[in-house]
């Protein structure tokens, strides 16, 4: 059998079976050991519990002897193609001595020895690839594609230790939560051009709705960065954890208390876009239909610029007659952004931060909790949602006069009743909500609101958390695309390209990578920098 025991990828030892007899024999004498397993067990009165406990390690050790035998016949199967000289993308190659192989698989660690091709005609710094590995789609990571999926997967959800924890409850040996990580930084490298060719859903609706909206995720400083990324102070010993905490507190610098309004997350802006169509149904429209999500960290025209794009792969191209409406919360840039891409949409100002508006004037006019406050804010959204927007804005200028502009608290009620009525004005045609109602469009974001939350709340804003954007986009580029529904899909375009690429040049590579890439670019700044 394959030497399995313990976690080690590097350690020396046997190779495993040396042909495929052995390899089949292994495999008879694990059946015969789980068999015998049964019988022994029920004989003893064993109780479910403990028979199935046992029987979990017999299982994994016959998976690692099936893989064994799977990756004898395979390594014959492939070396049966070779010649003495292989040429890949212009390079000659020839055979060397077989190396062996310790990979890091769902049932444990199996060995297995293969073919290797080493650089013809270089001296120093010749390079070389296994045709068995490029072939089966087994990169230079050492674990295999299907572990290392399922462990970056988990770790969408979750932190990095905490998805490495929970697979372990599930496989013999999960990847390091270096390795989670690298990986996961790895995939994000192929998350900008899944979304670019991913095709567009089948059976879509008549109406795309386009929702738009921005959360901040908490980021580190420089001066985090700076301490994360420098050289560690060697620590004194201590008799026990608790006394260790005690002397990393007293080596610490007093941090000054915070005044009032201070930021401590040091948040940086990801948007968010969900897009899904309705199907017309009568006077109704029934949805949401292949609700997709897409989110960055990139500038805000970047994530217009990809709904603009997914907006013509589904159909509603640039001048289309058909109805596409886009609703953001009231962003002077998105708005500029969806005016200049989607000139032709029905854009729509959420309702709800508008009302929101409403219950701030109120308390300017009426005391805030008060009877009189609430009828005010009650009128100004039947108003709302009568689509007489320009009459709450004539009632605003109402109130306005009547405040003095001296007097106690007078200044603040008068701007705060400026912010709300400047709000309103600037967006008067955009909150045409009798026509939406009429229509049965929408009139707020919440899909786009619950995006933000799951997915970027949920994994990314939690208390100790400081990111880096770049590592921050590969997580969340991922979740989307988990979201969608299409992690299988995504994960075997990765691997498919990545086994080409090791076929056609021969060339061993790694999915892991230790820095993630860049945030993308808007297409304006494409071209600015192109220039």
């Amino acid at each position: 059998m394959p030497r399995i025991s313990g976690p080690s990828l590097v350690r020396n030892g046997d190779d495993g079976p040396q042909d495929e007899r052995a390899a089949r024999a292994a495999i008879l004498s694990h059946t015969r050991s789980l068999i015998a397993l049964a019988a022994r067990e029920a004989n003893a009165s064993s109780t479910f519990a403990a028979f199935e406990r046992r029987l979990i390690a017999e299982v994994f050790a016959l998976g690692r002897a099936v893989l064994a035998l799977f990756l004898l016949a395979s390594e014959r199967r492939v070396r049966a193609t070779l010649t003495e000289r292989v040429v890949r993308d212009g390079v000659a190659f020839r055979r060397a001595p077989a190396q062996s192989r310790n990979l890091l698989t769902w049932f444990g660690v199996v060995r297995y020895r293969r073919t290797y091709l080493r650089q013809v005609g270089v001296t120093r710094g010749a390079r070389g690839f296994h045709p068995l590995d490029a072939d089966l789609g087994l990169l230079a990571d050492r674990v295999s594609p299907g572990l290392l999926s399922i462990a970056v997967r988990m770790a969408t959800r979750m932190s990095f230790s905490e998805a490495r924890d929970l697979l372990a409850w599930f496989v013999p040996t999960p990847p390091s939560t270096e390795v989670i990580e690298s990986a996961l930084l790895g995939y994000g490298r192929h998350t900008q051009e899944w979304f670019e060719s991913a095709p567009a859903p089948e059976g879509d609706g008549e109406v795309l709705v386009i929702q738009i909206d921005s959360k901040g995720v908490p980021t580190a400083t420089d001066e985090e960065l700076r301490r994360r990324r420098g050289q560690r102070k060697r620590r004194k010993k201590t008799p026990s954890p608790r006394h260790r905490g005690r002397q990393s507190r007293e080596r610490r610098t007093k941090k000054p208390r915070r005044k009032k309004g201070d930021k401590a997350k040091n948040a940086k802006m990801g948007t968010m876009v969900v897009m899904y169509t309705l199907r017309r149904r009568g006077s109704l429209l029934l949805g949401p239909l292949h609700k997709r999500y897409y989110a960055s960290f990139a500038p805000k025209r970047h994530a217009v610029e990809v709904a603009r794009r997914e907006a013509t792969k589904r159909g509603f191209p640039p001048g289309t007659k058909r109805v596409v409406q886009v609703v953001t919360d009231g962003d002077n840039d998105l708005a500029r952004y969806v005016a200049e891409l989607f000139p032709t949409a029905l854009h729509t100002i959420d309702v709800m931060h508008v009302v929101e508006k409403l219950w701030d004037a109120g308390s300017s006019v009426h005391r805030e909790g008060t009877s009189e406050c609430r009828d005010w804010v009650e009128a100004r959204k039947d108003e709302l949602y009568a689509g007489r927007a320009r009459d709450i804005v004539g009632e605003l200028d109402r109130q306005l006069a009547r405040i003095a502009r001296t007097g106690p608290g007078n200044k603040f009620r008068r701007e705060k009743l400026t912010a709300v009525r400047e709000y309103i004005d600037k967006r008067v045609a955009h909150m045409n909500y009798d026509e939406l109602l009429a229509r049965d469009l929408e009139l707020g974001t919440g899909p786009v609101e619950g995006a933000i939350k799951n997915l970027m709340g949920r994994r990314m804003d939690h208390g100790g958390m400081r990111w880096i954007k770049e590592r921050a986009e590969a997580v969340l580029q991922l979740r989307c695309i988990e979201a969608n529904g299409d992690w299988e899909a995504f994960v075997k375009h990765v691997h498919d390209k990545t086994r080409a690429h090791a076929i056609n040049t021969g060339s061993r590579v790694r999915l892991q990578q230790r820095h993630a890439s860049p945030l993308p670019q808007s297409l304006a700044e494409s071209q600015r920098d192109a220039a």
